[in-house]
């Protein structure tokens, strides 16, 4: 099947989430990425379609679109006004039957309880910094410091700040105090890995391939407790360690550590059943790679490490849109050969 055929076969439906309560310049950020995606899509051969998510009911918003006729590519991280709905939104998506890019509801409602996540790594002999979880300020019976403190129950680094990395036990009580009240929710404790981290994002069907490895490298912070990846590392460009977190692509790694390193990035993968794409987070002390997180929906911006990654890979930014929908279309029913055919051409 001719490549151009198969493309100009794959209708999207790119659906965001904007919520009215966000201020102008958030709802026009997150806009103007979407834009950019939809018109790189659109540049390889796709017919796209936006559809910003406004209101909580989804299914209302679906309502012109057939599922039997598109794609649905999911960058819809939450229904507005409704907290950890990211999973809600899968589910949806599944009982209309629309067929959509990356983790079913079940892999992303597992990936938003940390507790569970932990647990199945530990389960499965994956390496992963040793932890406890709190429901309250009990926590005498830890030991292990430097220790850092989250959320369970959160992603994108919310809570995660240099005051999150504690050294003491009256440091870790104030702490998880801290959690508890801003957060409402059980308490992840770590052992903190001071080390070397790697972000591996993978793409593929039967046996997802590994993109470049990304290193974020801390040399630029001589204190322990600024050397991790914050909330505002990600999303404010005002701050320090956004501007000083160097990006290392690819990652400078010995043959030995690169195949460790994918090795146990791929198990992960694996046991927490991402799909279509997805990122595992590492960090290495004393030659073991420790998993960090599993990230079954990571971001797609432009700037972000997997369109980084890819393009390093050789791949533009419109053909990441376009093989994630392409691998989605595999199982459609009416569309997987379109699917499979830009699988095949792009060598995914």
């Amino acid at each position: 099947m001719p490549l151009k055929r198969a493309v100009a076969c794959l209708p999207v439906l790119l659906i965001y989430n904007v919520d009215p309560v966000w201020t102008p310049h958030e709802r026009d950020e997150v806009t103007r990425e979407t834009r950019r995606l939809g018109s790189a899509m659109e540049a390889q051969g796709h017919a796209v379609t936006l559809v910003p998510i406004t209101i909580a009911d989804l299914a209302a918003q679906l309502a012109p679109h057939h599922p039997d006729d598109h794609i649905v590519f999911n960058w819809c991280e939450c229904l507005p006004g409704v907290s950890h709905s990211e999973a809600r939104v899968a589910e949806i998506l599944e009982s209309l039957h629309f067929v959509f890019t990356g983790a079913d509801s079940k892999t992303l409602a597992l990936s938003q309880d940390k507790q569970r996540v932990k647990a199945l790594l530990t389960a499965h002999s994956i390496p992963t910094p040793p932890w406890a979880v709190y429901a309250d300020l009990g926590a005498e019976e830890w030991e292990c410091f430097p220790a850092i403190v989250k959320p369970a129950r959160e992603h994108c680094s919310i809570g995660i700040t240099s005051e999150a990395v504690v050294m003491s036990k009256n440091e870790l009580r104030n702490r998880i105090r801290h959690v508890l009240e801003t957060y409402r929710q059980p308490v992840l404790v770590e052992d903190f890995i001071d080390g070397r981290e790697f972000r591996v994002a993978f793409w593929g069907e039967n046996r997802p391939q590994a993109l470049p490895i990304v290193e974020m490298a801390f040399s630029a912070f001589p204190d322990i407790r600024d050397r991790l990846c914050t909330y505002d590392s990600k999303f404010d460009p005002a701050s320090l360690p956004y501007n000083q977190i160097e990006t290392l692509l690819p990652a400078p790694l010995h043959e030995d550590e690169y195949r460790r390193l994918c090795e146990t990035a791929a198990t992960a993968y694996a046991v927490t059943r991402c799909r279509d794409y997805g990122r595992i987070d590492l960090r290495l002390r004393d030659g073991v790679f420790y998993v960090l997180d599993v990230n079954p929906n990571p971001d797609l911006s432009a700037d972000a490490s997997m369109a980084y990654a890819a393009e390093h890979a050789g791949f533009s930014y419109g053909a990441l849109g376009s093989g994630l929908a392409a691998l989605a279309a595999c199982r459609h029913p009416l569309l997987r050969e379109h699917g499979a055919a830009l699988v095949q051409s792009l060598g995914i």
